[in-house]
C-alpha cells in the first residue's frame, strides 16, 4: 500500500509547503497553514481532466476573426441592478463568485435570476449542496416565482455534478455553495483548501470548454472575506460581494473583480416579501426620513462607478467621560476621521481631545473616496457649534492637512444628479469652478466655491 503523505497549504493564498510554517511566504499572514493528506494517484484515473467535452480548442486563430458581440455572449438577468454591476449581464463561458454574510440574500438573488433566464428560454441548472428540493421549492413559492423549467440537482459530489453539466449542457449553472462540493478522489474534507481548489478548477474548465456560465456561491469568514484559499478569487472571472445589515431592508451588491466590465459599479436592492427588488433611485432611498434643521447632519455625494449617489453623513460630539476620548465611525474610514479632527483642531484653534466623536454614513454605504471629506468635517463642526447646515446645501471636497480644499473627480455628475433631485445650493472646491464653467446648468442652481476649510465654516455657520 502506498504511503499517504501530508502537505501544508495557506488558507489565504493557497501557498504550498512540505512542512508547517508560522508565517506564509506568499501573503505574509501568520498561522494560516493547514495540513492536507495527499494520497498517491492511481495510474489509471478517470477525471474531469480527461473529458473531451470540457477541453478548450487549442488551435491558433487570428484575434480579429473572433466574434464577441454583446448580444451573443451576455445573459440578461432581468434584474437591472445586477446587470449594472456585471456590465450588462452574465457572460457565457465564465465563472463568477458571489459571497456575502449568511442570510443576506445570495440564494434568493440567484433563484430569481434563474427564474428570469428560464422565462427567456435559457436552460438553467441549480445545484444545491445545502438545501433539500422541498426547501428550495418553499423559497420559490414565497418569492412568487414560476419554478417550472429550472433543473434542480441536490448533490455535493463533483463527479456527479460534472456529469450532469456535460450531459445537459445548460446555459446557466448555480453552485450553492462551493464549500460543500467535494472531489471523491481527494481524501480531505469538503471546504478544505485542496477540495475548493480542485473543484473550482474543474468547474472553470467546464465553463470554458462548454461555454456555460457557472456562478459559485461562497461562504465568508467572520472578517468578511470569502472562506477558502485566496486562489479561488484569482481563478474566477468576477467576484461579487453582497453587503448590508440583516436588520435593514437595503442590500448592496459590490463588484471587486470583473474581467468583462468595471469593478467600481454598485447595485442597490431592497429586500421585500417577494424577494430582492432593484432600487431605481438609491439617493432617495438613502435620504428617506432624514431629519431637517438638525445639527450634525450634512448631505454629500459619492461616485460609485458611473452613478452619483447622494448620502447623509451624521456626526455627534459629546464631552468625554474618560481620560481618552472615543473615536468611532461607520461607513467612513476611522483613520481618516482622526485626520479630519486634527485639521479642524488646527483651523478652529480648539482642543477636541476632550470630545467623543461618532461619525455615521446613513444607509449602510461605505465611502471609498475622499470627495466627502469636507461634508464629514462640516458635520463635525455643526455638532460642535450646535448649528445646523442649511437643508438645501450639498457639500463636496477633499480636505488637505493644511486646511485647503482640494478638487474632486467629476463634479458635474454630482451637481447635475443632486440638482435633478431638488438640491439648489452647492459648496464646492475652488478648482472645480473652471470645469463647471463650460457646462450648462439649470439657472436655479447656486454654486459656492471655497479654497480653505475656514471659508466653508464662515459660509455655513457664521452669520
Amino acid at each position: 500500500m502506498a504511503k499517504v503523505k501530508s502537505k501544508f497549504f495557506c488558507s489565504e493564498c493557497g501557498y504550498e509547503s512540505s512542512g508547517w510554517l508560522g508565517k506564509c511566504p506568499g501573503c505574509g499572514r501568520w498561522n494560516t497553514f493547514v495540513e492536507e493528506k495527499i494520497e498517491p494517484e492511481p495510474k489509471q484515473r478517470g477525471t474531469w481532466l480527461e473529458a473531451e467535452s470540457t477541453q478548450r480548442q487549442e488551435q491558433l486563430q487570428d484575434l480579429g476573426d473572433v466574434t464577441a458581440s454583446q448580444e451573443e455572449i451576455r445573459l440578461d438577468t432581468g434584474i437591472p441592478e445586477l446587470n449594472r454591476v456585471l456590465g450588462g449581464g452574465f457572460v457565457r463561458a465564465s465563472l463568477v463568485l458571489v459571497g456575502g454574510d449568511p442570510g443576506i440574500g445570495k440564494s434568493t438573488l440567484l433563484l430569481q435570476t434563474s427564474a428570469s433566464l428560464v422565462a427567456q428560454g435559457q436552460r438553467v441548472l441549480y445545484v444545491s449542496g445545502e438545501e433539500s428540493p422541498q426547501q428550495i421549492r418553499m423559497r420559490s413559492d414565497r418569492l412568487g416565482l414560476a419554478p417550472k423549467g429550472i433543473s434542480l440537482l441536490t448533490s455535493t459530489n463533483f463527479s456527479r455534478i460534472s456529469e450532469e453539466i456535460q450531459e445537459t449542457k445548460p446555459d446557466f449553472v448555480v453552485i450553492d455553495s462551493i464549500q460543500t462540493i467535494y472531489q471523491p478522489d481527494l481524501s480531505s474534507a469538503p471546504g478544505s483548501v485542496s477540495q475548493v481548489r480542485e473543484c473550482a478548477g474543474g468547474l472553470l474548465r467546464l465553463a470554458k470548454g462548454l461555454g456555460v456560465c457557472i456562478v459559485l456561491l461562497g461562504h465568508v469568514t467572520k472578517e468578511g472575506a470569502i472562506a477558502g484559499p485566496r486562489i479561488l478569487e484569482h481563478m474566477v472571472d468576477a467576484v461579487l460581494y453582497f453587503e448590508g445589515e440583516a436588520s435593514q431592508n437595503l442590500r448592496i451588491l459590490r463588484c471587486v473583480k470583473n474581467r468583462f466590465g468595471n469593478t467600481d459599479e454598485l447595485g442597490i436592492f431592497e429586500m421585500r416579501e417577494q424577494g430582492l427588488v432593484s432600487v431605481d433611485n438609491p439617493s432617495l432611498a438613502m435620504l428617506q426620513g432624514r431629519p431637517l434643521a438638525v445639527p450634525g447632519t450634512v448631505i454629500s455625494s459619492a461616485l460609485e462607478g458611473t452613478r452619483s449617489i447622494l448620502l447623509e453623513i451624521q456626526a455627534l460630539l459629546t464631552p468625554s467621560q474618560y481620560q481618552q476620548a472615543s473615536r468611532m465611525s461607520q461607513g467612513f474610514d476611522r483613520m481618516r476621521l482622526n485626520l479630519l479632527l486634527a485639521v479642524l483642531e488646527k483651523q478652529l484653534k480648539r482642543d477636541l481631545s476632550g470630545y467623543d466623536c461618532y461619525l455615521n454614513v446613513i444607509g449602510g454605504l461605505k465611502i471609498h473616496e475622499t470627495a466627502c471629506d469636507l461634508a464629514a468635517a462640516m458635520a463635525i463642526v455643526s455638532s460642535l457649534e450646535d448649528k445646523n447646515v442649511p437643508d438645501d446645501f450639498l457639500v463636496l471636497g477633499e480636505l488637505g492637512l493644511s486646511g485647503e480644499i482640494r478638487s474632486i473627480s467629476f463634479p458635474e455628475r454630482r451637481v447635475l444628479e443632486a440638482g435633478r433631485l431638488g438640491w439648489n445650493k452647492f459648496l464646492l472646491p475652488a478648482q472645480s469652478e473652471e470645469r463647471l464653467a463650460g457646462i450648462k446648468l439649470p439657472p436655479q442652481l447656486k454654486l459656492f466655491y471655497v479654497g480653505q476649510v475656514s471659508e466653508a465654516i464662515d459660509l455655513l455657520f457664521r452669520d
